[in-house]
C-alpha cells in the first residue's frame, strides 16, 4: 500500500566540488528523522530527497545541509535563479574575451605573467590556502574527532591543532620530495618535464573550472582516491584520536584536484628538494582554514563561503595557465604564449629596448661570438640574432649561480647544460630562419634566438634594428619550482652578432 505521506522534493545545492561533497549533502540529509532517501547528481548540482511529511520538511532537510556551507533552493524556485547565473557566466566570458583581445591588439609587449619568486610560492600557498575551505568538507571530520577528545579530556584543542598542522605539513612535504625523487629517477628530459607541466596546468585548469561550474560536464570527471588508501586511512583515524597521526594520514587523501596537480608538477621538477619544497607551501596554505574552519565558519555566511569558493576556483585557474605556458616553453614547441604573439603579430611590429654598442660582437674566425652573463637576476642580455647556416659560439660567463639559474636548455637544438663559475662556450649551428625559445632548466627565465638568413653580418646597424623587433622578455621570472632567496627581478637588455 502506498504511503501518502510519503513525499520526492528537487533540490539544488551550490558550492559543491567533487565527490567528497557529495556524500556528505547525502550524510547530512539522512541524519534528518523522516529521510528515507537522497539521491544527487554533482554535475547539475541537483538532486531529489524522499521523506515522510509527517516528520520533517524540506525546509529542516535543506537547513542541515546548508550547515556545511552550502547554499540549498527548492529546485522549481532556483531554476530561474540557475538560468540568470548561466547567462552572467556566458556574458562574463565574453567580457573577458574582449579584454583580451584589446590587451592583444593594442599592446606592444604583451606577456602571459611568469611565475616569479614571490608570486609563484604566493600563488601555491593562495591555492592552499583557499582549496584549504575545500579541505573541510573533505578531512574536517578529522579535525572534529582529535578535537572533541580533546575536549572529553578536558584539555586545550591549541596543541592538538598545532600537532595536526605538524603532521600534515610533514605528510605533503615528505610525499612531494617521493615525487621529485620519482621525477630524478626516471630521468625526467626537458621535453618530458614540459609535459608533465602542460598536464598538471591542465588539470588545475579543469578542476577550477569544475569549482566555478561553467561546464556542468566537467563535474563527471573523477579523480578519487584509491579504495584501500580510502579504508587505510579511515580505519586509522577512526582507531586514534592523535592528532600528529591524523595530519600524517591528510597526505594519503589524493582527491583533492590541487593536490594531485601539484604532486605531478613535484614529480617533474625532477629534484628530491625541489618537490617537497612545492608540497611544502601548499601545506602550508591550507592549514589556516583548515584549523579555523569552526570559527570561520561562526564568523562569515554560507554566501561569503560560496564566493571564496568562486575566488580559489579563479586563482586555481590562473596557476594553471601559467604552469602550462611555461611547460610549452620547456618542450620548445613554439606554442607558448610570448612565440604565439610574435609569430602572429609579426616580428616587425613589435618594438624593444635599445641596443648599446658594446653589445654587439664580432664575427671572428667563421664563428658568430655572442656574449652572456648569468647573474642572480637571470641573463644579460637575454635575446641574440643569428645567421642561418653560420656556427655559433655562445660564450657564457656564470657570475652569480643560484637555482633558477644553473642550467640552461634550448629544446629546438637538443641543447640542455649547467652553468659553471666564470666563463664556457656552448657551439651549435642555427639550421633554420625562425624564433627559437630557450629557458633556464624549469622555463621559468626565458631567452630567444631570431634566426635570419638574409642578416648582414657585417652591417652592426640592421642587426640592432632586428633586435629592436624583439619583444623584452619578462624578468627574474623564477618561479615556484625553483625559487631562491637571490633571485629578483632583471634589467635585461639585447644582444646580436655582427661585423
Amino acid at each position: 500500500m502506498k504511503n501518502k505521506n510519503k513525499v520526492k522534493v528537487g533540490f539544488i545545492a551550490e558550492g559543491t566540488t567533487c565527490a567528497s561533497c557529495e556524500k556528505i549533502i547525502k550524510m547530512q540529509a539522512k541524519e534528518v528523522e523522516g529521510v528515507e532517501d537522497i539521491d544527487f547528481d554533482l554535475s547539475t548540482e541537483s538532486g531529489y530527497v524522499t521523506f515522510d511529511k509527517t516528520k520533517t520538511d524540506i525546509d529542516e532537510i535543506l537547513y542541515k545541509i546548508e550547515e556545511k556551507g552550502f547554499t540549498c533552493f527548492i529546485l522549481d524556485e532556483s531554476t530561474q535563479k540557475k538560468q540568470k547565473n548561466i547567462v552572467g557566466w556566458i556574458f562574463g566570458l565574453i567580457g573577458l574575451a574582449v579584454v583580451f583581445y584589446f590587451l592583444f591588439t593594442i599592446s606592444e609587449t604583451v606577456h602571459l605573467p611568469e611565475i616569479q619568486r614571490d608570486m609563484g610560492y604566493g600563488l601555491l600557498f593562495a591555492t592552499g590556502l583557499l582549496t584549504g575551505i575545500h579541505c573541510v568538507s573533505m578531512c574536517g571530520g578529522f579535525v572534529v574527532s582529535y578535537t572533541a577528545d580533546a575536549a572529553k579530556k578536558k584539555k586545550s584543542s591549541h596543541k592538538s591543532h598545532f600537532m595536526y598542522g605538524i603532521g600534515k605539513t610533514i605528510s605533503y612535504t615528505v610525499i612531494g620530495a617521493g615525487f621529485g625523487l620519482l621525477g630524478s629517477i626516471i630521468a625526467f628530459t626537458p621535453k618530458l618535464r614540459g609535459i608533465a607541466g602542460i598536464f598538471a596546468g591542465l588539470f588545475l585548469v579543469l578542476y577550477g573550472l569544475k569549482m566555478l561550474n561553467i561546464f556542468p560536464v566537467l563535474r563527471k570527471i573523477q579523480f578519487k582516491t584509491p579504495g584501500f588508501i580510502s579504508r587505510f586511512a579511515g580505519k586509522k583515524s577512526e582507531s586514534t584520536s592523535s592528532p600528529l597521526v591524523i595530519g600524517l594520514l591528510n597526505g594519503l587523501m589524493i582527491a583533492c584536484g590541487p593536490l594531485q596537480a601539484i604532486y605531478i608538477m613535484a614529480a617533474g621538477t625532477g629534484d628530491i628538494f625541489e618537490g617537497a619544497k612545492l608540497l611544502f607551501v601548499f601545506a602550508l596554505g591550507t592549514l589556516p582554514v583548515m584549523l579555523g574552519f569552526g570559527y570561520i565558519t561562526s564568523i562569515i555566511s554560507k554566501k561569503a563561503t560560496h564566493k571564496l569558493l568562486k575566488a580559489s576556483g579563479v586563482i586555481v585557474i590562473v596557476l594553471g595557465i601559467v604552469m602550462m605556458n611555461n611547460g610549452l616553453v620547456l618542450t620548445g614547441s613554439g606554442y607558448d604564449f610570448d612565440s604565439m604573439v610574435m609569430s602572429v603579430r609579426g616580428e616587425t611590429s613589435l618594438t624593444g629596448a635599445a641596443v648599446k654598442e658594446n653589445e654587439l660582437s664580432k664575427l671572428s674566425q667563421g664563428y658568430q661570438e655572442i656574449r652572456m652573463e648569468v647573474d642572480r637576476y637571470g641573463w644579460k642580455p637575454d635575446k641574440f640574432v643569428l645567421k642561418k647556416g653560420v656556427p655559433v659560439k655562445w660564450i657564457i660567463n656564470g657570475k652569480e649561480i643560484n637555482g633558477c639559474n644553473n642550467a640552461i636548455q634550448v629544446p629546438k637544438y637538443g641543447l640542455e647544460f649547467d652553468i659553471i663559475q666564470g666563463e664556457q662556450v656552448i657551439e651549435f649551428t642555427p639550421e633554420q630562419e625562425g624564433v627559437v625559445r630557450w629557458s633556464c632548466w624549469m622555463g621559468m627565465i626565458p631567452g630567444t634566438f631570431i634566426v635570419k638568413e638574409d642578416i648582414d653580418l657585417e652591417n652592426q646597424e640592421e642587426i640592432k634594428e632586428e633586435l629592436k623587433k624583439v619583444p623584452d622578455q619578462p624578468r627574474g621570472s623564477c618561479g615556484g619550482a625553483c625559487g631562491n632567496p637571490s633571485c629578483g627581478a632583471a634589467t635585461g637588455s639585447s644582444c646580436g652578432c655582427g661585423g
